[in-house]
């Protein structure tokens, strides 16, 4: 049965202060000192009436590619980073120069996904979901928190009056009320797209939507995961023929196709995933403190791995060539080409704290953090 608002707060109670500070914002700084600044920033001056971010749109600031930004993503032959207070930056020329877009709404934003050259999606605080038709040059909002809660909270009692026998049914329902009244203030962290049509955005306790039409509508999968605790939901990716999602707690989940269920998996790791990606026939969880684990045969089994890496590791990329490149929050970068067996490390020519990192080629990245965005070169170690 899932877990109360009560329990949830125990379990808060019972995790370590790392695990609760990146729990409680989401993303990892590189240092606490970033976040009280982000947070400073986000209030509103003493005596300011107050605006509510879903109704505020992003304001224009020549500052926005240095600021906080949490993900970058390749649309095509542009680069789009988006972060805090619903700034997002696109680059034409390989990340030389940026502009910002236009956006309807202020939430901090955490991820973006590119389906192809112009179908793309950011998500963020105050469940967020916003969509470009045109390679990142402008957004629409498709989903945000007062909306999901609303269909949320349908599902979920539409369930329970079609199986009122059903304790678990009941309990969902009350949750998916519980979140409502609350209010719009749960964040969705990470979204992917299979095609221009076919997606999902899954985030904070247990936060999962999924659209077959390119987000026009988006139906919850608050019901169809396993995660009794409702654990936060970090990253979605495929690998091979699969879907999977890591998220917090050690918590690894698959998508059984038939079943239309994300089932849980057996990891040897009870701290959080930040991400999860396919690296050669393998596919890689990775997150706090630098732990990454891998699977040879599609979650059945998984072994720890080394990459290196020691702050927790907040962001991969795949290279032209297969390669997988993970990055840590301190700027430290570690790379695999044999599915995360082993490891070399690679230096930044200019290190920078890393929220997130994609590829441009020759050898270059587009690395995003607190100091904004930046391109680098590597080396190996």
């Amino acid at each position: 049965m899932p877990v109360t608002g009560r329990a949830r707060h125990q379990r808060l109670a019972g995790m370590t202060g790392l695990d609760l500070y990146i729990m409680m914002t989401f993303r990892t700084f590189a240092t606490a000192g970033f976040a009280g600044l982000a947070m400073a920033l986000a209030m509103p001056a003493q005596g300011a009436a107050f605006a509510d971010v879903l109704d505020t749109p992003a304001q224009s600031s020549p500052l926005a590619s240095k600021s906080l930004l949490q993900a970058v993503a390749k649309a095509g032959g542009r680069l789009v980073a988006v972060g805090q207070r619903g700034h997002i930056v696109v680059s034409s020329d390989g990340g030389k120069n940026w502009k910002q877009a236009p956006v309807p709404v202020s939430s901090d934003l955490t991820a973006v996904f590119f389906a192809d050259s112009e179908h793309g999606w950011a998500v963020g605080h105050d469940g967020v979901v916003l969509h470009s038709a045109n390679g990142g040059e402008s957004w629409q909002v498709q989903l945000d928190g007062r909306k999901a809660n609303d269909l949320l909270v349908a599902a979920m009692e539409a369930k329970a009056k079609a199986m009122p026998a059903s304790a678990d049914a009941k309990a969902l329902s009350a949750e998916a009320r519980r979140y409502k009244e609350q209010g719009a203030d749960k964040p969705f962290l990470d979204v992917w797209f299979a095609d221009a049509l076919n997606g999902y955005v899954v985030g904070a306790y247990n936060l999962i939507f999924r659209t077959s039409d390119g987000g026009k509508t988006w139906e919850p999968w608050f019901d169809r995961v396993d995660n009794p605790k409702f654990f936060n939901l970090y990253a979605i990716r495929p690998a091979g023929d699969d879907i999977y999602i890591a998220g917090e707690g050690g918590l690894v989940l698959k998508l059984d196709a038939a079943a239309q269920r994300f089932k849980a998996l057996a990891v040897p790791y009870n701290g959080s995933f930040f991400g999860i990606a396919a690296a050669a026939k393998a596919i890689v969880a990775f997150g706090l403190r630098g732990s990454v684990y891998r699977s040879d045969d599609a979650g059945v089994t998984w072994t720890q791995a080394d990459a290196g890496l020691v702050a927790t590791i907040v962001g991969a990329t795949r290279l032209a060539d297969g390669t997988l490149l993970l990055a840590d929050a301190g700027g430290r970068l570690a790379s695999t080409v044999d599915g995360g067996r082993s490891f070399r490390k690679l230096v930044l020519k200019q290190s920078m704290p890393v929220t997130g990192l994609a590829e441009i080629g020759d050898a270059r990245l587009v690395l995003v953090g607190p100091r904004g965005v930046a391109v680098a070169d590597t080396t190996a170690r």
